[in-house]
């Protein structure tokens, strides 16, 4: 597999603990991955610190084969677009304005915008969902709405990877299946798309391949049946994992695990 980006023995301290422990993965372009596990797993940590955010305790991220800190800020700024949603804005940003901060990396804040720039503004805005939220204080917006807004900003940056932390977090099921279908469509254009996605179902769906996080090890990694069919899955969960079949496609369903005492 050829990779846009590779973890390589990554490990993450946040204070004293060590929250990413050894991983390793590989990230293809237009390949998509769904990052799984428990709260509390380092799935957070783990995608800051591939967008080089936050700095390995030991190993390294890899962009196209450089290690990131030989790759300079603003190359891994324009080949990096992180979505996240505790992003900082000011509140008095329009989410036209917000989306125009993904242009920075290409020209910087001191230079004029170009007519490419504004094309991929206004994409980034219509790809979302959020076009005719352009003139609206990010202040006035619903949490589901400032998350479709981040999505645009990141969008607008163009990167080659794309990574996303609980992207469907806040959004009602329409804006979920718009959001998974604008993150298909990022791919089969050759964007490499992983993001954190805690519903395990839509994970299955929608991701090539799943990476198990748990106590911030990578405890599985493989094609969505193949994990979720694995011991591995229902330990980190804590629960009882079994597939069901409907037209052909599996249906993933999930049981509390008997007690010990029966």
């Amino acid at each position: 597999m050829t990779a846009v980006l590779e973890a390589r023995g990554l490990s993450v301290r946040r204070g004293a603990r060590l929250v990413v422990v050894d991983v390793s993965l590989v990230l293809a372009p237009g390949e998509a991955v769904a990052l799984i596990g428990p709260n509390a797993a380092g799935k957070s940590t783990l995608v800051r610190a591939l967008a080089g955010l936050l700095p390995p305790s030991a190993g390294e991220v890899r962009l196209r084969g450089r290690s990131l800190k030989d790759c300079g800020r603003d190359a891994v700024a324009r080949a990096i677009a992180l979505v996240a949603p505790d992003e900082a804005a000011p509140a008095t940003l329009t989410v036209a304005e917000r989306t125009r901060l993904g242009r920075y990396p290409h020209r910087g804040p001191l230079w004029p915008f170009t007519a490419e720039d504004d094309a991929a503004v206004a994409r980034a805005l219509e790809r979302s969902g959020v076009a005719t939220l352009a003139g609206r204080p990010l202040a006035t917006l619903s949490a589901g709405e400032r998350q479709l807004a981040a999505l645009a900003r990141g969008l607008a940056q163009e990167p080659a990877i794309l990574l996303l932390d609980e992207p469907a977090a806040h959004l009602d099921i329409g804006h979920q299946l718009r959001l998974f279908r604008v993150l298909d469509e990022v791919r089969r254009e050759g964007v490499g798309v992983l993001a954190v996605v805690h519903d395990l179902p839509r994970a299955a769906a929608w991701a090539e391949r799943l990476v198990l996080l748990a106590g911030g090890r990578v405890m599985a990694e493989g094609p969505p049946a193949t994990v979720l069919a694995g011991p591995a899955a229902g330990e980190a969960f804590d629960v009882a994992i079994r597939a069901e079949h409907l037209a052909g496609r599996p249906v993933y369903l999930f049981d509390e695990k008997p007690s010990p005492r029966g």
